[in-house]
């Protein structure tokens, strides 16, 4: 008989990397079928920032080493596409590699904007690998100042029996 050792951490590592798959999986059936946001093909997806200034929704994709020529910006229905792809080097040999962590292939991100966003005003730059959407908002749903001023307020009429009016 032969004696073998138990690992008690070896079915929770692979317990783990089964639920870590489950979750990866769900997670993007789930952004597909949300409507507000959802992914489209290849295993390269971009990550996004996004966020809102007084007078722009700005969007920050990570994509790097992608030429801008390679990049898809465009503006459908309220919906804004970011399409593109990373080429995988075929110059070096794929036997030569050790590991091959970064990911390639074509991507598609899409998110539905909202009313208050200006579609014919949308600028795109490319710098450093990010990718930058400023996306301008239409003039009624920016923010409006209301100047307070100090001193005395608006004065009322008042009507006397003689029908002349004072101020009070």
């Amino acid at each position: 008989m032969a004696i073998t050792r138990w690992d008690p951490f070896r079915e929770l590592t692979s317990l783990q990397s089964q639920m870590n798959r489950l979750f990866q999986e769900t997670s993007r059936g789930t952004a597909q079928q949300a409507g507000d946001e959802f992914l489209t093909t290849g295993t390269f997806v971009p990550p996004v920032d996004i966020y809102e200034t007084e007078n722009n929704i700005v969007l920050k994709l990570e994509v790097p080493g992608i030429q801008e020529k390679d990049i898809d910006v465009r503006v459908q229905d309220h919906t804004l596409v970011v399409r593109g792809e990373r080429k995988f080097e075929e110059e070096e040999k794929q036997e030569n590699f050790h590991r091959i962590e970064r990911s390639y292939g074509a991507f598609s991100r899409s998110f539905t904007l909202p009313n208050t966003v200006d579609t014919e005003n949308v600028s795109a730059t490319y710098e450093n690998g990010v990718l930058n959407i400023t996306l301008a908002k239409r003039a009624e749903a920016k923010p409006k100042q209301i100047k307070v001023n100090a001193g005395p307020g608006p004065q009322k009429t008042i009507e006397s029996k003689g029908g002349a009016g004072k101020a009070a």
